[in-house]
């Protein structure tokens, strides 16, 4: 069986480095191994054809993937998933094959062996998983890069099944949602105590480490002894741990209160261990401590996780208000130049004002760099030979002393166990990603929900695909589409004004129910009639552009707010009803309530507010000849659909 992860005995290790960049082919044997980068630190990977069955098999595989590893240089993640894959597949063909020996890319038989395996792989993961899509795809992906290769024979049925689709399904994954604004108040709040508390202990680490002497000569349990040793490279932490005495009440306070854990217990078998741990905090930051940085740097500059870890001192520029940082993007292959100017305030010399977000301490980008620079500095002095990031730390393996770049998936040291250890509690997963889409979604935000700004880093087809989906935009976007729905429907379809007795039309009765004085007196005057209502202004029409005359008077008056209806419009509106009534008729009811629905149900409200008796006489002047209405001639056509 592969092993990526697993701990590799020296000897094996020796002989597994021997074969990387050994060339395959049918009559090799041993292992296939490559060197692969994990974040900065170089892993061995292999795939053992002899560890299955079907070896032959597995090392036509484990050709393709090493050389797909040397010829790509692909990350630590993906050469895994390779590995992983292989061995799903081998292992599976050893179980389901009569004679796996005999297996090979070009046996006729195995496109169905294949087939089976692929539609199993779903059944051992959760639902909505993708680990089954990516696995039987990376297999076939090594069985149609060896069918390209001219004298590497592949079964023709096996090159056209694994040149179609996969047969597990991709499964879904459910986009991270940004931090709430109390998470991420709460996430930076605890990330500024973190680094203030770290600077303080270093200080004090350093200040004890001064008026310390070589143990040797001034005691092995005085605490300034053992930090003056350990900063000055004078005694090394095996030497700490071989020359101390167990833990026994020989042990001043001092020194037992360092081993303690969280909890004050002491663990009497790992005390000088947990001591020496805690004296190398006191001179160096550690793992855990960088996970503020990383918070602030996202924070602050609204950059990926990579990109704020991955940048080394001379990375870095300072300049008089800010500071000019390198970015690279391994995924996206990007290197970017960006500068970070600080937030000033009225009261600089220039006057200038920068808009920007600004915290109690402030998100300054170029304060948060030289915090990061000053207290790494000790460390990138023992590890000159790590220069492409301000993200070291220091590690006791075993009783070893070890300076490098920072880890931070290091098991107990995660993200989430920071969060645990500064006492914040989060909603949803405690994933780093979640606070660089709260930044986007402030960004979005300011730039009054402009993609082009908000996607300053990367597409817009990425922004629209993954960050726009965060509850806060939707929210926000719900909110405008329904601002603007009601907008343009108060506008649109609030009926019109409607005066129903004679006494009310004067132009000082007018102006008081909201019409000017020139208004008021062309309404009274007849100006403003336009059929079955008068407009208070045809050039400000809720159909047409503003500044154009009205487009669809009088059919739509009934549904404008700018529509006044007087007593004397009643016998139109009564023939504009007769005409509907003719409409309803001809049309599909639901093209009817579609195209005039709202102005049938407006125009029976003005109706039922007069009396009988104005009807009839409205009606006697209908059948006198005195009143008539008006239409256009494509009022007497209409299309139903």
């Amino acid at each position: 069986m592969a092993r990526s992860r697993a701990r590799i005995p020296a000897q094996r290790e020796a002989f597994l480095r021997a074969a990387v960049g050994q060339a395959g082919g049918e009559g090799r044997i041993g292992a296939r191994a490559v060197l692969v980068n994990d974040q900065g630190l170089e892993r061995l990977h292999y795939i053992d054809p002899a560890d299955y069955r079907c070896s032959r098999l597995a090392a036509q595989l484990a050709d393709e993937w090493a050389e797909y590893v040397a010829a790509t240089g692909l990350s630590a993640s993906a050469s895994r998933d390779y590995v992983r894959a292989v061995d799903r597949v081998c292992s599976a063909m050893d179980e389901r094959c009569g004679d796996p020996a005999a297996l090979s890319l070009e046996s006729a038989d195995l496109a169905p062996l294949l087939a089976g395996w692929e539609r199993a792989l779903t059944s051992a993961y959760e639902a909505g998983s993708r680990q089954p899509a990516i696995l039987s795809s990376a297999v076939r992906l090594l069985i149609v890069r060896r069918d390209d290769h001219p004298g590497r024979p592949v079964d023709d049925a096996l090159s056209g099944f694994a040149r179609g689709r996969t047969l597990a399904a991709w499964g879904e994954t459910a986009e991270l949602d940004e931090f709430s604004r109390a998470d991420k108040k709460a996430l930076i709040k605890a990330a500024w105590s973190a680094v203030h508390a770290l600077e303080r202990r270093l200080a004090d680490g350093w200040a004890l480490a001064e008026q310390g002497r070589h143990p040797g000569d001034g005691g092995w349990l005085e605490v300034p002894n053992l930090l003056w040793g350990l900063s000055r490279g004078a005694v090394t932490p095996r030497e700490i741990g071989d020359i101390l005495p167990p833990l026994t009440d020989r042990w001043p306070t001092e020194l037992r209160a360092m081993a303690a854990k969280p909890d004050g217990t002491v663990a009497p078998r790992r005390a000088r261990r947990d001591l020496i741990q805690h004296l190398l905090s006191l001179l160096y930051p550690t793992n855990m401590d960088l996970h503020a940085f990383r918070v602030l740097l996202v924070d602050a500059t609204g950059h990926a996780s990579e990109e704020v870890t991955g940048f080394g001192e001379r990375d870095v520029e300072f300049f008089p208000r800010g500071v000019r940082l390198t970015l690279v993007k391994n995924r996206a292959g990007r290197v970017r130049h960006r500068a970070f100017p600080d937030a000033r305030t009225p009261g600089d010399e220039d006057g200038a004002v920068v808009a920007e977000v600004v915290d109690r301490p402030r998100r300054e980008v170029s304060a948060i760099v030289r915090r990061l620079m000053d207290v790494t500095q000790k460390v990138r002095e023992q590890c000159p030979q790590v220069a492409d990031t301000l993200f070291v730390r220091v590690t006791l393996f075993s009783y070893d002393l070890r300076f490098g770049r920072w880890n931070p998936n290091m098991a107990g040291r995660r993200f989430a166990d920071w969060l645990s250890h500064v006492g914040v509690a989060v909603e949803g997963a405690a994933h780093i990603g979640r606070l660089r889409k709260s930044t986007k979604v402030e960004k979005a935000i300011v730039s009054g929900g402009r993609i082009s700004a908000a996607a300053d880093d990367h597409l817009e087809d990425t922004f629209a695909g993954h960050y726009a989906q965060g509850t806060t935009l939707r929210i926000l976007s719900g909110k405008v589409i329904a601002t603007a729905q009601n907008y343009w429907f108060d506008k649109a379809v609030a009926g019109p004004t409607v005066i129903a007795a004679d006494e009310g039309i004067d132009g000082e009765q007018l102006q008081q129910m909201g019409l000017d004085p020139e208004q008021a007196e062309r309404l009274v005057q007849g100006e403003l009639d336009m059929g079955v209502a008068n407009c208070r202004d045809p050039w400000d029409s809720p159909f047409s552009a503003r500044g154009e005359l009205c487009a669809v008077a009088p059919l739509r008056c009934l549904e404008c707010r700018n529509a006044w209806v007087l007593p004397s419009q009643l016998p139109q509106l009564m023939l504009f009803a007769d005409h509907l009534e003719k409409v309803r008729r001809r049309l599909d009811p639901r093209a009817f309530t579609r195209l005039w629905g709202q102005s049938y149900v407006n125009l029976h409200a003005v109706l039922e507010e007069r009396s009988e008796q104005e009807k009839a006489q409205a009606r006697q002047h209908i059948d006198a000849g005195l009143a008539r209405l008006d239409l256009p001639l494509a009022a007497h056509v209409e299309f139903d659909t």
